[in-house]
């Protein structure tokens, strides 16, 4: 197989070809029709993310076909459209595993940062953590789905059910959970970098009621926010823009250091909280809706080797939406 991998952090992705995995018992084999690429990523190949199992292949955000099946396989099938996540084992016996709070497994495996991920034209993952996906649309159009979507639907359950939300940092994962906010009869309010009027107006096309600068403060209190952007300062500025008992949600897997901040802006029962990976029980429920909600992903397609312009891309904000790989 060929693939792009990461010998070392901040360093390019090296081209290779390899053997083709093999799948063990309980697991599968796939061959990638597309994959995500995904801040974390970013993170991972930007050595943000500490101790990856180099040299490692990146890429979470897997669509394809499995073509061999492990032993012991029986929930799913050879020609099968499956996708991939981040989270890619628990170990079953923790207290989180035992508590249905497996995204918070003390003994997890990560998918492009601790086995090998969809940087490549096929991988193996564990069959438990692979979601069947059906038919309806294209690879390229569902691979964000996979993380951009499903962190995004986590960080909405942990942001209740308020009625006004913010969104900080309107990339993958923003413009994804925008259309869900709509479809579920909510409004949002899109925040992005100062004087980026460009993404501003992306925002609006997808149907916020207000956009602006992180900087600045929407034109009426906010229920809760949500921070996709791996930006620390937000985090203040979000508890300026939420009402009083309102709730600021960190959605990112890794985000610079959080400033000082007054305790005037926390009071009044104002909530910071954050979000870890998913379950399997987020990925069934969002991947069930998004075909009746009628998401549409914002993509900009690479081919496969030319994964280190897409993440160069992604690091300097280059494109709206996603960014996808396409072997």
């Amino acid at each position: 197989m060929f693939a792009m991998r990461l010998n070392s952090p901040h360093t390019p992705l090296e081209p290779v070809d390899l053997p083709d995995p093999e799948p063990g018992p309980g697991e599968i084999r796939v061959r990638i029709g597309a994959c995500g690429v995904c801040r974390t990523d970013l993170h991972v190949v930007d050595g943000d993310l500490t101790h990856p199992a180099l040299p490692i292949i990146p890429g979470h955000e897997i669509v394809g076909r499995i073509d061999r099946l492990g032993e012991n396989v029986t929930s799913l099938h050879i020609g099968q459209r499956v996708g991939i996540p981040w989270l890619g084992h628990t170990c079953g016996h923790c207290y989180y595993c035992t508590h249905e709070e497996e995204n918070l497994c003390d003994h997890p495996i990560f998918t492009g940062y601790t086995r090998n991920g969809g940087y490549a034209t096929m991988t193996v993952a564990d069959a438990r953590y692979a979601f069947p996906l059906g038919e309806k649309g294209e690879d390229t159009d569902l691979a964000p789905l996979l993380c951009a979507g499903l962190i995004g639907w986590r960080a909405l359950s942990k942001a209740g059910d308020g009625r006004n939300i913010g969104l900080y940092g309107f990339g993958a994962a923003a413009h994804i959970i925008a259309q869900v906010l709509r479809w579920q009869g909510r409004h949002f309010y899109a925040f992005t970098r100062p004087g980026d009027t460009r993404t501003q107006d992306f925002a609006r096309s997808l149907g916020a009621v207000w956009a602006g600068g992180s900087d600045e403060l929407p034109p009426e209190p906010l229920d809760a926010t949500m921070i996709f952007a791996p930006v620390g300062p937000l985090v203040p500025a979000a508890l300026r823009a939420v009402r009083k008992g309102g709730r600021v949600v960190c959605a990112g897997i890794h985000m610079s250091e959080i400033p000082a901040f007054s305790y005037d802006d926390l009071w009044e029962e104002r909530e910071i909280v954050s979000v870890a990976n998913l379950t399997r029980q987020d990925g069934l429920d969002f991947l069930h809706l998004a075909p009746e909600i009628g998401i549409r992903t914002q993509t900009t397609r690479y081919t496969l080797k030319d994964a280190n312009q897409a993440l160069d891309d992604l690091r300097h904000g280059r494109f709206e939406g996603a960014a996808v790989l396409v072997p």
